[in-house]
């Protein structure tokens, strides 16, 4: 996997664990908004003092400000969200903390918002590029979101396709307020409010109503008070409930898996089929010849089993005819179409495999890399594309040594006639035994009565004839069957090279695949 697929999900992890060294407990809840949208009112609002800086000049908030209803501070966890000191402001109730650190009293109402830690965030529209860059780093680090919007920028394209459609599975974290609806006339203010719901949920954010869950929606005035409560039941829900922090963590995760589905989860079911295994030896054995070579077995067994149930004189006169017409024609040169040693009768392989050469076979090379192709594209199909190019680069890794361990094993193969079966030298035996009859009676008349030599000289050579086309029959079914099996031994030589160097690192590959996507299913919940 290339690193900067998975930057999102370490990122996501380290801040996981920077998170979890901190009480889960604590509420970090920022409210951001546009230039000139209230959300400096509003934070002194809720803080109930003035500690955020409102006015004409804009931009007014430069730095994070914070406010914290934690006893004891909450200085390590500002620490990590990078709030200046000097921005920093402690809130507590004096009936549960009358001895902490110096610090403002709270109202004692505020009691209830114990455990919550409270950010002015920069305009995120700030024409500073630093306060829009601070505001993204932040919003990335706080547990939940309060957006205040105003009656004219509502519907500002850069809220909503810059932070809130992005932020959409973050709805169950996130609050969106109205303000300044005090300008508006009462009448409109629910217009205005259906229509940034719609909004809404253009954005893919889901809006909680009649108590769902999804993103509140509130119309307040910081100026009048108005809706300032409401917010504040919100804020007390929130931290009451605790689950804020684990709800942004679990949102963020559900982001980051689904962005990692391209590279985890293919379009169809990963593996090999067996017909497509199958078809991948059968290339291979064709690449050695095997169909060829059991052919030229059965060929080599018939004419071993002739030569050796042939008759005597029968073997002379081949052997005289094959000396003369190699004497006729010359020393056959290499490539002739039959090995310069070779036995009589044998020519070339047939079926476009492969051919001997020196005494090695010699694997066709074409097809060993197109059957590796083939099978590493069937491999690959349906798996995301680093799992895809991992698999095919494991195929054709084994594939470069995949033929020279073909040659070597057809080679092992081999066809292992040997001396032959034991009928042929009987057989053997006979046909003498006819040839000394033969003679015998050749001879006979000067021994023998003539009505005996002569059924001799003539009976034994017609018998050494049909015992030796007899043999040549019954030649026919072993022959064919030492052929089946000459093929047999060089396909499983093939397809055992093929599994080694091709077949089980692509399923060493998918297992991986399958594994990783185990664990991918389980961060995914599914």
């Amino acid at each position: 996997m290339d690193a900067s697929v998975l930057a999102g999900a370490g990122d996501l992890l380290d801040r996981i664990s920077e998170r979890s060294r901190y009480s889960l407990d604590h509420t970090v809840v920022a409210i951001a908004g546009a230039t000139g949208s209230g959300k400096s009112s509003l934070f002194n609002a809720l803080a109930g003092a003035e500690l955020s800086p409102a006015g004409v000049r804009r931009p007014t908030t430069a730095s994070p400000l914070s406010c914290a209803w934690v006893p004891g501070g909450a200085a390590p966890l500002l620490d990590r969200l990078g709030v200046p000191a000097a921005d920093r402001r402690d809130r507590r109730d004096r009936r549960t903390d009358g001895d902490g650190p110096a610090g403002e009293a709270c109202p004692a109402e505020d009691g209830a918002l114990a455990g919550l830690v409270l950010l002015d965030l920069p305009d995120h529209d700030s024409a500073v590029g630093t306060h829009r860059r601070e505001v993204e780093r932040m919003l990335r680090l706080v547990d939940a979101v309060v957006w205040v919007v105003d009656p004219e920028k509502y519907a500002d394209a850069v809220l909503h396709d810059r932070y809130l459609r992005p932020l959409a599975c973050h709805a169950d974290v996130t609050v969106v307020v109205l303000n300044q609806v005090d300008r508006l006339p009462s009448d409109t203010v629910e217009q205005v409010l259906d229509d940034l719901r719609g909004l809404l949920d253009e954005d893919g954010i889901a809006v909680g109503e009649h108590g769902e869950p999804g993103a509140v929606v509130v119309a307040a005035s910081a100026v009048t008070g108005q809706g300032v409560g409401e917010l504040r039941e919100v804020l007390v829900r929130t931290v009451a409930e605790g689950r804020a922090a684990r709800r942004r963590l679990a949102a963020d995760l559900d982001r980051v898996v689904e962005e990692l589905r391209p590279f985890y989860v293919g379009s169809g079911r990963a593996g090999l089929t067996e017909e497509a295994r199958e078809e991948f030896c059968d290339r291979l054995a064709d690449a050695v010849g095997a169909t060829a070579e059991g052919r030229a077995a059965e060929r080599e067994w018939a004419r071993r089993a002739a030569e050796a149930c042939a008759t005597p004189y029968g073997r002379w006169w081949r052997d005289r005819r094959a000396g003369r017409d190699r004497r006729t024609e010359g020393p056959r040169q290499p490539g002739d179409g039959q090995p310069e040693d070779g036995p009589p009768g044998s020519g070339p392989p047939e079926g476009g495999g492969a051919e001997p050469s020196g005494g090695r076979v010699v694997a066709a090379r074409p097809v060993v890399e197109e059957a590796v192709r083939t099978v590493a594209r069937e491999a690959a199909a349906g798996l995301p594309d680093p799992w895809a190019r991992a698999v095919r680069g494991a195929a054709l890794r084994g594939g470069v040594r995949l033929p020279g361990e073909l040659e070597e094993a057809a080679l092992r193969a081999g066809t292992g006639i040997g001396a032959g079966p034991g009928w042929w030298r009987a057989v053997g035996l006979v046909q003498w035994v006819l040839l000394g009859l033969a003679v015998l009676g050749a001879v006979g008349p000067a021994v023998l009565p003539w009505w005996v030599a002569v059924p001799v000289a003539v009976g034994a050579p017609a018998a050494g004839f049909v015992l030796a086309r007899a043999c040549r029959s019954a030649a026919r079914g072993p022959a064919r069957r030492f052929g089946q099996e000459t093929e047999r031994r060089r396909r499983a030589a093939a397809a055992e090279c093929g599994r080694s160097a091709v077949l089980e690192p692509i399923a060493a590959e998918l297992l991986r695949y399958r594994e990783v996507r185990e664990r991918y299913g389980i961060a995914a919940g599914a």
